[in-house]
This record gives C-alpha cells, structure tokens and sequence, in this order.
C-alpha cells in the first residue's frame, strides 16, 4: 500500500508522516511511505490544504493531523 503524505515539509506534516506510519505498524500492513513535497506534484492531487494523506491516489484527508485510531479505520 502506497501511503502519500502530502506536504512542504512543516511540522503538522511531519506529524502525519510520523502517525500514519505508526497506524500501519500498529493493523501490520504492508506500507510505503511517500512524502511528497512539490507544490505541482501536490496540487495534482487536487489538495487546497496540507498536510494531507492519500492512500494510492485518493485523497483521505487534508488540512489537519488525524488520530492514529482515524487513521486505521482508513487504512483498513
């Protein structure tokens, strides 16, 4: 699963990063983290507001750091 955190690298977007990896450490799924950082290359996602997480392609949240118990229930 390809896990895309979106984001020019500031703090909240870090902290994703950071939960998102330890929500899918925590279900043992097999994950790739992906921090993307180019504004064109975030804009392709349609996002307004970082940070944000797309799982593959689709965009799941944006503007804010979820909980890691938000994010199992997406990742699941």
């Amino acid at each position: 699963m390809i896990l895309n955190v979106l984001g020019t690298g500031c703090a909240k977007c870090n902290k994703l990063a950071a939960v998102t990896e330890e929500a899918a450490k925590q279900m043992g799924i097999d994950y790739e983290i992906k921090k993307i950082t180019d504004i064109t290359e975030i804009m392709a996602f349609d996002v307004m507001m970082t940070p944000a997480l797309a799982i593959g392609d689709e965009v799941k949240v944006s503007g804010r750091v979820p909980s890691i118990d938000e994010l199992k229930t997406l990742l699941s």
